[in-house]
Parts: structure tokens; sequence; C-alpha cells
């Protein structure tokens, strides 16, 4: 232990040596942070500690050369444009795009990856994990590793049309309202905010409870609850841009309103849109991952993230930690998602890095 210890020291501090002597400034921060985090967590947890901060260090050096790795690929296959906008995203929009990129492959290819059906049940109920089930059965016998890789497509697919729904609806109405204004402006204004007032969870369970929990009736419901945002957003972006000169000569010239629309509005309002769509896929996601915990959403025998948490939570009082894998991929969607929206409205503000 002593040897790790004064081997896992002298490697930090040698490091932040050599990145001070070439004038690595950030490299330095981040390996003398490092040194300083990993003293104080050796005082309070001992050699223990210093191995988890090792472990944890290690995953996020790993992430990060992924990161690098999958953005310089994009690089080189994406068009010269693109590919200049990309050499401009921070690792965690690369990290953001990866995952992204590898939920969308589990998705997808669902039936190839999966070793199982999702339904399929071909073990004892919490059957321990084996050479047949890399993580293990659930609480009906059902592959567990199967059933997360089709929850990527059933739960992730889900979340991308009712906020494709969603989206369209309220852009729609929004750039309606701002090119209209006067009575359907205030109508939808109005509207709208009544919408936002019940509280989302509150608004979905009553709906469902009357309507059903079919998957039309959750898109729906879904996309009603979060299309009032993106109508806000879109009409305070097109109201910008209706006040500007060349609308007005548009209009002089005898241009309808579906021409405005979509010749000189929606081109000039389309960054702020677009990082908007990630945001409200984070919520929509969110939400129905909930509706599923709540045995509101997707219904069995169809695999869901959410659902997954709920069916198997009775392992967590054993020590398992299968049903928090399920929980954490939803974590990491989210997280990922923000990240590539962050540098989407960064990008979209106008600011440079200092």
């Amino acid at each position: 232990m002593s040897t790790f210890v004064i081997a896992y020291y002298a490697l930090l501090i040698g490091g932040s040596c050599l990145a001070a002597y070439f004038k690595k400034r950030e490299l330095f921060l981040l390996i003398f942070s490092l040194t300083l985090v990993s003293f104080v967590m050796g005082i309070i947890g001992g050699v223990g500690a210093l191995r988890f901060v090792t472990i944890a260090a290690g995953i996020l050096a790993l992430a990060a050369g992924t990161s690098y790795a999958f953005r310089e690929f994009l690089i080189i296959i994406a068009p010269e444009g693109v590919a200049k906008e990309l050499r401009t995203a921070p690792l965690t929009a690369a990290f953001g795009m990866f995952v992204i990129f590898t939920y969308a492959i589990a998705g997808i290819f669902a039936p190839v990856i999966a070793p199982f059906g999702e339904a399929e049940i071909i073990s004892s109920a919490f059957a321990p994990a084996d050479e047949n089930m890399l993580l293990g059965a659930d609480q009906l016998g059902r592959d567990m590793f199967s059933r997360i890789i089709y929850g990527a497509r059933n739960s992730v697919g889900l979340a991308l049309v009712a906020t494709t729904l969603a989206f369209v609806m309220g852009a729609f109405a929004g750039l309606m309202a701002a090119t209209k204004g006067g009575w359907f402006d205030q109508f939808m204004g109005r509207f709208a905010d009544v919408i936002m007032s019940v509280p989302s969870l509150v608004f979905a369970l009553l709906m469902l409870s009357i309507f059903g929990t079919n998957l039309i009736v959750i898109v729906i419901v879904v996309a009603v609850i979060y299309s009032p945002r993106v109508f806000r957003l879109t009409r305070a972006v097109a109201g910008n841009v209706v006040v500007m000169d060349y609308i007005e000569a548009a209009k002089l010239r005898g241009e309808g309103d579906w021409y405005l629309i979509r010749k000189e509005i929606l081109p000039n309002s389309t960054a702020p849109l677009i990082a908007e769509f990630g945001l409200e896929f984070c919520f929509v996601f969110l939400l129905i991952a909930g509706l599923s915990f709540l045995g509101l959403g997707i219904q069995p025998p169809t695999a869901d993230w959410g659902s997954m948490v709920r069916e198997n939570a009775t392992l967590i009082s054993f020590g398992e930690l299968t049903p928090l894998i399920p929980a954490a991929a939803i974590a990491l969607l989210t997280v990922a998602v923000n990240f590539v929206v962050d540098w989407m409205l960064f990008r979209s503000s106008g600011l440079k890095e200092v």
C-alpha cells in the first residue's frame, strides 16, 4: 500500500512539474488540482479513497480520449463547413455526440445486438449473471441486457416522436402568432399560459387516467404539455425578426404569411430553435421515464427504462445494483444531450472564447 501511495503522488507531482515547466497552464491546473483532491481524500479515506480517485481519474481520461478521437473522426468525414464548426466543439460536446451516436446505434440495431427478445423468458426470476445473461434476469426471468438494449429504441424513440410533435406544434403556432399579431397573438399567448400553469406531471397523470395509456395518447399528451414552451421561445425569436426592414419590404411586395414564415422568418430563427429542440427532448424524455416508473407510460411487456427501474427495485434491498443501470442510462443520455445543447447555444449566442 505504501508503494502505491508513494508512486501515486510521485506521478502526480512529477506530471505537475512537467506541465508547469512546458507552460501548459490548463494541464498543470488539472493535474495539480487532482493532486490536492487526492491529498484531502487520502487523509479522510486512506488508500481506498486514493484508489477510488485513481479509478475515477482513469475513467475521465478514457472518456476524454474517446471524445477527442470521435471529434477528429467527425471532422474527417464531415463536409468542410461542418468540419470547421466541429473543430470548435469542446470535449464535453464531443462526448455528448458520442453518447447520442451510441444510443442511436443501440436503438436502430436492437434486434441484432440483443441476444434475446425483449419479452422472452429464458430463466428464473432474478437469476444471477452468467455466460448467457450479461446482467442477469429480471423479476420474470427475462434477460436484463436485452431489455436495456430494446429500451433504448422504445424510450428514446417515443421521446423523440413526442418532442418532434411538440416542436412542430409550438413552432408553427409561435411563427403564426408573430406574423399575424393582434387578437390571434394574444389568444395563443394566453392559451399557452394556461397550459403551463398546470404542473406537467399532474397534467399528464390526469390526461392518461382519462384517455388511457396507449402510445398515441402518450405522444399527444406530452406534446401538448411541452408545445407551449416552444411557442413562447419561437414567438420571442420571431418577434425580433418581423420588425426588420426586409420583412416590411416583403409585405409591400404582397407576399403572404406562409412565404414570410418559410423564406424570411424561419431561416433567421433556426439556431435557437435547434438548441431548444435538444432541451425539450431532455424534458420529454424525463417525463416519459417518470410516467413509466409510475406505471402510466409504456406498458409491459414492452421494454422501457423507467418501468425497468420500478420492476426490479427489489434487488436494491439485496445490494444488487442492476436496477440502477436503466436509471444511469436515462441520466447519461440527458447529460449528453445537455452537453451538445450548451455548445450549440454558445455558438448561436455569437460569443467568442477568451
